[in-house]
């Protein structure tokens, strides 16, 4: 038994071969999880059914897990226009003081299914656009 915010094995395993530097792509519900991944990332499975287990939720926990540099969210593409994406507020609230840079749709896809992308959580997130590209950090001194 572990003592800690998370308890789930595969994805402690996945996390724990990961170093500074490394991602992990929290995916929302519509996310090709597996045909647009790095086939060296591990693919961890949390979407029991639509809105569980939400995008934030997952943050929350790999936040009391790991070191967290930077995020990048995932925007519509330029010819689809602004469109007004809530999940992104939630996301930079819960991050603060972290640099979260913005990348459209099909850039994103492949900065997603980069080498250095070692863990790609399937959430059942059903907002749109509710994918989260976290960069792992350095454990500070007394954590």
């Amino acid at each position: 038994m572990i003592n800690g915010a998370m308890i789930h094995p595969p994805l402690l395993r996945a996390l724990a071969g990961a170093g500074h530097g490394a991602k992990i792509l929290i995916a929302d519900s519509n996310y090709p999880h597996e045909t647009l991944a790095n086939p060296r990332s591990t693919v961890v499975f949390l979407n029991l059914a639509p809105g569980l287990i939400n995008a934030t939720d997952v943050l929350e926990v790999l936040k009391a897990t790991v070191p967290i540099e930077a995020a990048a969210i995932m925007v519509p593409a330029p010819e689809t226009g602004h469109v007004d994406i809530e999940i992104h507020d939630e996301f930079r609230a819960a991050l603060p003081g972290v640099e979260i840079s913005e990348i459209s749709r099909w850039d994103y896809y492949d900065a997603a299914a980069a080498d250095n992308v070692a863990v790609v959580i399937a959430t059942g997130e059903a907002r749109i656009y509710a994918n989260l590209l976290l960069t792992i950090g350095v454990r500070q001194p007394g954590q």
